[in-house]
């Protein structure tokens, strides 16, 4: 389980992101470069990082499923992911 500080940085970085994007989108529209580096660092979407809604692990995130591979296998196994079966032969 990643740290609730560490998840919640995320939050608000999610929030920012979203207060800020017309904004963004009008300064880059008009190509000023200065107006972009006047805004705040976590407003920009490449320092939000995509998490397990479950567990909040960074690592080995699965877009489709929105959650980590490992809590994607355990889930898996239990039946509870629709059309997921492990394979057998």
């Amino acid at each position: 389980m990643a740290k609730k500080s560490m998840i919640a940085r995320d939050e608000k970085r999610k929030k920012m992101i979203a207060k800020y994007a017309a904004k963004r989108a009008e300064l880059k529209a008009a190509g000023d470069t200065d107006g972009l580096q006047l805004l705040p660092r976590n407003a920009s979407p490449a320092r939000w990082k995509n998490r397990c809604q479950t567990t909040g692990r960074p690592h080995a995130y699965m877009r489709r499923f929105g959650i980590s591979r490992i809590e994607f296998r355990e889930r898996a196994s239990k039946g509870e992911i629709p059309g997921i079966t492990k394979a057998s032969w």
